[in-house]
């Protein structure tokens, strides 16, 4: 018995060595959701000594501390308990699942790793619940990132401008200054404006003097009606704070830590325009303009032509609505207009000028009345609608053929043209010219096959002119499919020629874009927003990649302008754009 009871002692001593003689090496996350702007710990820690370390990539986030290695050695009733550990400190670098590799340490000549851990990271949150020091607690409250809004209820299509300023006090020092997420605006037309120096001014954060720096300035023109939600901007910042410790020479020691700050999410209340007194020619147009239509000639022959110019000047939405169409009577040909944009964006929004100018050429004698054009316009500050008329303007063609009855002239005036222009009737022959009976016949006679075919060839000729004009009238569509392919055409030629010139090159190839989808979508510019092209490229069944691609080169050029870019990335870029839309026209 008292043999049998050794063995027993024996055995549950052996099984413990054993249990405890088993090496344990994981990865112990602080917590396994955080927020954009929260710090994470990440524990690595092993119960028997080992060499030749190795962290994980830690892809995903920004090392802001570590490691820092702590070691624990400890005997409980004659046994020893060893404890070792790698500790780092990180910050996401985006939202969303991230993970974290593996570490590994080689132990009694045994290599060990621990297993892959998950992070979810949310939006920025409001209260970080980061590791205080000291230090931290000072950046918190010395640091502060806001969005500032002009208008929180704007109308649709109505210029909002939103500046990022960063606050810091001079308490701190502040470097290194990243953005981590940029802020999206994906239901509002929007323009980056350039920021060339950063300038520290002195300004007030809640009533207290604090210094700033404008970081960044959009201009958005709301697409969508209801609340449209901007999502944040935010910033990685390397912040000296002062500490109690004093150098050699007696100067303050400051200690470098990292911070990110978050202006938060934003949201716009955007009202609908009145439907009341709401113009039937009204294309959209937002702002203050001014309209007006000029003729650089009104007297002139019929073999010359003359140019009528549609011109809106003034500041709202300028790229973002159409003009009116100028017409005339059809012994007036018009031809397509030329397109030509002056516009400038700065914080009050869009401000130039916007012209249509039409070549017209006149194929008779005679005096041509050119119609009044209205143009419609919401003025957001009186809160209605105005509408421009211009002068009725006659056209004076004083050189050239005339036609018997004229398009200003009356009824009641046919007997006296019929007597004034008796010249008409020279071609009518008053005298004979007789054969004898006994000469070469009519028949089959190269007379007699010219009266023959004369009547096909003046009816085909009749039926094709009939074709044509009924299709200009019937179907205008196909007309302005084709004005839109025209320009589309156009500004890729432009875009091409100005590879090099960065502000110029975006322009030109954003206004390709738009003309393109202008003519393979018949969409008016109002509703050229990202969302509408997607959606309508989707119910044509384009394939998701086309449009991914379509909608992102959009996106490069609305930000492109305002941010460095070489020669070589705007050819690519325009190959990118050359290949997508081929692919986009053989799904359409």
């Amino acid at each position: 018995m008292k043999k049998l009871s050794y063995i027993l002692i024996l055995f549950f001593t052996t099984q413990s060595t054993l249990i405890l003689g088993q090496v344990q090496f994981e990865a112990e996350l602080s917590k396994n959701r955080l927020g954009l702007n929260e710090r994470l710990r990440v524990s690595f820690k092993m119960n028997k000594n080992g060499d030749n370390f190795q962290p994980p990539s830690f892809k995903g986030f920004t090392l802001v501390g570590g490691p820092n290695q702590s070691v624990s050695n400890s005997y409980v009733n004659g046994v020893r308990s060893f404890s070792k550990s790698y500790t780092y400190f990180l910050t996401p670098n985006r939202k969303g699942s991230i993970e974290i590799g593996q570490a590994s340490i080689e132990i009694d000549g045994e290599v060990y790793k621990t297993s892959p851990r998950k992070v979810e990271v949310t939006e920025a949150v409001s209260k970080p619940n980061s590791p205080e020091s000291k230090a931290n607690a000072i950046a918190d409250q010395n640091l502060h990132l806001v969005a500032e809004i002009s208008n929180q209820r704007p109308y649709l299509n109505q210029s909002v401008n939103i500046i990022y300023k960063l606050y810091f006090s001079s308490e701190i020092s502040i470097s290194n200054v990243n953005e981590v997420e940029m802020p999206k605006y994906s239901d509002f037309w929007s323009t980056l404006l350039p920021i060339p120096k950063l300038e520290i001014k002195r300004g007030e954060y809640k009533g207290q003097p604090f210094n700033y720096v404008v970081w960044r300035k959009a201009v958005l023109y709301p697409q969508k009606t209801g609340k449209l939600s901007i999502e944040p901007l935010t910033l990685n910042v390397s912040v000296d704070v002062p500490t109690n410790r004093r150098d050699f020479f007696g100067n303050r020691v400051y200690q470098k830590t990292p911070k990110v700050v978050t202006a938060g999410k934003r949201t716009l209340n955007v009202k609908q325009l009145p439907i009341d007194n709401k113009p039937k020619n009204f294309t959209g147009a937002v702002g203050q303009f001014d309209f007006s239509v000029d003729f650089n000639k009104k007297k002139l022959k019929s073999s010359e032509s003359f140019q009528a110019t549609l011109k809106v000047i003034g500041n709202g939405n300028l790229k973002l609505f159409s003009l009116p169409k100028l017409t005339a009577p059809s012994s007036l040909e018009i031809y397509d207009p030329e397109h030509r944009e002056n516009v400038k964006t700065n914080l009050s929004g869009m401000r130039g000028s916007i012209e249509d100018i039409y070549t017209v050429v006149p194929q008779l004698k005679g005096n041509y009345p050119i119609p009044s054009i209205d143009f419609s316009f919401f003025d957001p500050i009186e809160e209605r609608y105005i509408t421009v008329t211009s002068d009725e303007t006659l056209i004076n063609v004083n050189e050239g053929p005339t036609d018997l009855i004229s398009e200003t002239q009356t009824p009641n005036s046919r007997n006296n043209i019929l007597k004034k222009n008796e010249s008409y009737f020279n071609f009518i022959k008053t005298k004979t010219d007789l054969k004898k009976i006994n000469s070469k016949l009519f028949f089959n006679s190269n007379l007699y096959w010219i009266l023959i075919t004369l009547p096909i060839f003046i009816l085909a000729t009749v039926i094709l002119i009939k074709r044509k004009i009924e299709t200009k009238i019937i179907n205008p569509l196909d007309e302005r499919k084709k004005k839109a392919n025209f320009l589309a055409k156009k500004y890729f030629s432009e875009a091409k020629k100005l590879i090099g010139q960065k502000e110029e090159f975006y322009s030109s190839l954003e206004k390709a874009l738009h003309n393109y989808m202008k003519s393979k979508l018949n969409v008016e510019t109002t509703d050229l927003s990202k969302d509408v092209i997607s959606k309508l490229l989707h119910e044509k069944k384009c394939e998701i990649s086309s449009i991914e691609s379509f909608i992102s080169i959009l996106k490069i050029c609305e930000e492109a302008r305002y941010s460095p870019i070489s020669q070589e990335n705007m050819g690519q870029h325009y190959e990118k754009a050359i290949e997508t839309i081929t692919i986009i026209d053989k799904q359409i």
